[in-house]
């Protein structure tokens, strides 16, 4: 068996391991069937999101179902690089599967926020804002690291760049609706990287 089989075998069954979950989250936080209003995000971020992230999807899936279809993006990597995107593709699923459990009934996929939402601060909310937005960019890293595949990477990291760019958006949104609280939380939360850490020590925040 090759290397790009071997791994693709992996990538595989990290998927069907995590995929349900995920999926069940979604549709568990949809039972109410409220309409969320996407064209809050902004003309420019509803043009390019979505696209750019399906067009790196069909790369990955592409790479899924056969790698070679895939050898004109490939990268030399080392086994060795290859393999510690497979341990970054664990902890990416399992933060994943984390923030889901955390955020419940809250999760949508745009900016707004449901008639009846709480502000999560639990979980991995402890430590960051968007935990749902690290574990994307700690997937798109690992992906692209197992399958050794540069086109998955940038497309990957394209479409992270335009949720970071949402991000103001979507606090503004949180902001509104939460007021001094969210401030807060912001006040004592980074976006996307453990304000302790960034400090060079150990996270100390409140287990609220």
């Amino acid at each position: 068996m090759s290397d790009d089989q071997t791994f693709r075998i992996i990538i595989i069954a990290a998927m069907l391991a995590v995929f349900p979950i995920g999926l069940y989250h979604r549709i568990r936080s949809q039972a109410s069937r409220e309409k969320l209003d996407r064209r809050h995000e902004g003309l420019f971020i509803l043009l390019t999101l979505r696209p750019v992230a399906a067009i790196g999807a069909i790369g990955g899936l592409a790479y899924l179902i056969d790698p070679a279809w895939m050898l004109w993006s490939s990268l030399p990597l080392p086994l060795s690089v290859r393999w510690i995107g497979i341990v970054i593709g664990m902890g990416a699923g399992s933060l994943l599967i984390w923030t889901m459990r955390s955020i419940g009934l809250n999760l949508t996929d745009t900016v707004v926020t449901r008639k009846v939402h709480a502000l999560v601060v639990h979980g991995p909310y402890r430590y960051v804002r968007h935990p749902l937005y690290v574990a994307a960019f700690l997937t798109v890293v690992a992906f692209s690291l197992a399958a050794a595949n540069w086109f998955v990477l940038v497309m990957g990291l394209a479409a992270f760049s335009l949720l970071v760019l949402r991000v103001r958006t979507e606090e503004a949104f949180l902001i509104a609706r939460f007021g001094d609280d969210y401030r807060a939380y912001m006040a004592r939360t980074n976006r996307f990287w453990p304000l302790d850490f960034a400090r060079g020590r150990p996270s100390r925040h409140d287990s609220r």
